[in-house]
């Protein structure tokens, strides 16, 4: 697994307490190493919204960012078990998704290798957004 994941910080679009106990963190912008046009993450970052609104998971959004490189992706937190999270993050080409359980931060290969990582406290990674 990309050791950048393990990296991640989070800028919320929401507060903190707002988020429930377990929730899935979701983009839909290239997967790390490929390089698609900005029209191309733009299109597939507005479907996945329309997607998670359609079915009642959006909770709010939540950019992932390297705090070394400065890359960002704008991505969405949603109400999602986690095999369902793995399974959209497969139909959106995604290497990975993160996921949040009881306080704790994981990620996971959406494909056949998916498996929880844990990673640190959300509230760790998790910046209010500015």
């Amino acid at each position: 697994m990309n050791p950048v994941y393990f990296d991640t910080r989070f800028k919320l679009g929401l507060p903190l307490a707002e988020l429930p106990e377990s929730f899935a963190i979701i983009t839909a912008c290239a997967t790390t190493g490929e390089v698609w046009m900005s029209e191309d993450n733009t299109a597939a970052s507005e479907a996945l919204c329309a997607e998670l609104k359609r079915g009642g998971q959006l909770i709010g959004t939540i950019t992932g960012y390297s705090p070394v490189t400065r890359h960002a992706e704008p991505g969405y937190a949603a109400a999602l078990d986690f095999e369902e999270a793995c399974k959209i993050g497969v139909r959106f080409k995604q290497d990975a998704i993160y996921y949040v359980s009881s306080g704790t931060l994981f990620v996971s290969y959406c494909d056949h290798r998916r498996c929880l990582k844990p990673i640190t406290q959300f509230s760790k990674r998790a910046d209010p957004e500015t």
